[in-house]
């Protein structure tokens, strides 16, 4: 039991919390208060509240919806309705025998209960019976609930002498099973199929699951994470332990909210718990599943579950964002899905990489210059970027001519002796280098393109299969999405 949000243990000894009177015994929970004018006592089995209270004569007081004085109009508001007036009615099951269920609710005029017949009326409870168990069959457990909530009534009033009862009605012997379920807002306490008490989903939150089939929510992409909730409710009502799930890798567990009841599996470019990696024809995917099967168990008494969930990195799409050297480098930011990485470029003007070509950095005809292409945000140890391609022009769009090749095929072009291609293919960032040069009939401006590849690592696929420079050179057979290459450009002006 939950007290202003701490979990207490209550036993058949009274204990008191904020002037409140509580203890459990094996049929439910009492709780009492008292002042010098009033006196209320308050029982609860999950299933019904019976509410006792002693005040001076003529004194109401008010209810859920009406006051004491109008006992003959009370009637309990629906669940999720504002107002008391909303009433719901069922047809009756046309496969229950009505005239036994009244003679089995006429139970409560004879023994052992006649002995309370004039302290509690039992025509209520009678009546309340009879409506309820035309329309629902007796495997739902309710007719009991009606026995149990008169005899709680005398109980309450000081006639305790009903015996047991149950034996008689052929009930269940007292049994608070619902006690120590702490339930969400969306749940109510019942009986699963193996008899056992369980938090189940109420209707109006399970609708749309059932309709379409599934434990719960669809899958979130965000921050290089994937993330996948399911409703333990639903998953109760299948017989389905939540903490028998795992990922492909079976450390990986969901994580349950206590407060919602939900159950959160995930993974991300850190921690993948086996998550697959695969290329399609724009994209790479991240596929993981949750599931239950243990090949251990010779026989299973439940729904076995496999749920696949994936995020992907598209390809990038393909840019020409040409600028002057004013800022350093540029920043592209991209987004597949909702998994982020950026692309940067920036130029050095030395090896080390450590002397950023600026904007009031002058660089000579001839002078070497270093270009470094690094992304952030992807999973360095699966996945790598691979400069297929770079080049220069003398106009801002990358298909323009007069154009110079610096980069072909993932490797140096042979044609221009002083481009180094280095790491290209093995990491998450590559570097080159090449000497500064102008274009004879158009000096003024250099524009610098790149095309860059995303590329699951295996062994050494990703790796450009760069000729020896005195031998013929050859095609690199990496395997990655055919789509559209990203292009990343910068500029030099004079």
């Amino acid at each position: 039991m939950q007290i202003n949000n701490k979990s207490m243990t209550l036993s058949r000894s009274v204990k008191q919390f904020y002037g409140v009177k509580l203890s459990k015994d094996e049929t439910g929970v009492t709780a009492s208060f008292a002042t010098s004018k009033l006196s209320i006592s308050v029982f609860l089995d999950c299933y019904t509240a019976q509410i006792f209270m002693k005040s001076p004569l003529h004194r109401s007081a008010d209810g859920l919806c009406v006051d004491s004085r109008n006992t003959f109009r009370a009637r309990l508001p629906q669940l999720s309705s504002p107002s008391c007036e909303v009433q719901y009615t069922d047809n009756p099951d046309s496969t229950i025998s009505c005239s036994s269920v009244t003679k089995r609710c006429n139970m409560l005029k004879k023994a052992p209960f006649t002995s309370c017949n004039a302290h509690v009326d039992p025509t209520p409870y009678i009546n309340a019976c009879k409506e309820t168990m035309c329309k629902y069959p007796t495997e739902d457990g309710l007719m009991t609930q009606f026995l149990w909530a008169y005899a709680r009534a005398c109980s309450l009033n000081g006639n305790s002498n009903l015996g047991d009862w149950w034996t008689e009605a052929e009930c269940s012997p007292p049994k608070a099973f619902c006690m120590d379920k702490i339930c969400s807002e969306h749940e109510f306490c019942g009986w699963k199929f193996s008899g056992e008490p369980a938090c189940l989903c109420r209707a109006l939150f399970a609708y749309k699951y059932k309709e379409s089939n599934t434990l719960g929510e669809p899958t979130v992409c965000k921050h290089n994470s994937a993330s996948l909730k399911l409703a333990k409710c639903l998953m109760e009502e299948r017989g389905i332990n939540y903490k028998d799930l795992h990922l492909n890798d079976q450390r990986c567990r969901g994580e349950l909210d206590r407060k919602s009841n939900m159950v959160t599996f995930n993974f991300n470019t850190e921690k993948l718990c086996g998550a697959e990696i695969t290329s399609g024809a724009n994209e790479i995917n991240y596929t993981n599943a949750i599931m239950s099967q243990n090949t251990s168990d010779v026989i299973v008494r439940h729904d076995q579950v496999f749920i696949e969930f994936s995020c992907f990195n598209s390809q990038p799409e393909l840019k020409s964002v040409s600028f002057r050297v004013k800022d350093n480098s540029y920043v592209s930011h991209l987004t597949s899905g909702e998994w982020d990485y950026t692309l940067t470029m920036t130029p050095y003007i030395d090896e080390q990489c450590s002397q950023v070509a600026a904007t009031d950095t002058d660089v000579k005809l001839n002078q070497k210059v270093w270009v470094e292409l690094r992304t952030k945000g992807l999973d360095a140890k699966r996945i790598a970027v691979v400069t297929e391609s770079c080049w220069a022009t003398s106009e801002p769009n990358p298909d323009s001519t007069p154009r110079h090749d610096l980069i072909i095929d993932g490797c140096a072009n042979p044609s221009d002796k002083t481009v180094h291609v280095k790491q290209n293919g093995r990491e998450t960032s590559s570097y080159f280098s090449f000497n500064m040069f102008e274009f004879s009939r158009h000096p003024d401006h250099v524009y610098l393109h790149c095309q860059l590849q995303l590329c699951i690592r295996k062994s050494n696929i990703c790796v450009p299969n760069c000729p020896i420079p005195s031998l013929r050179r050859r095609r690199s057979a990496r395997t990655f999405g055919h789509g559209d290459p990203a292009v990343i450009s910068m500029a030099w002006s004079k």
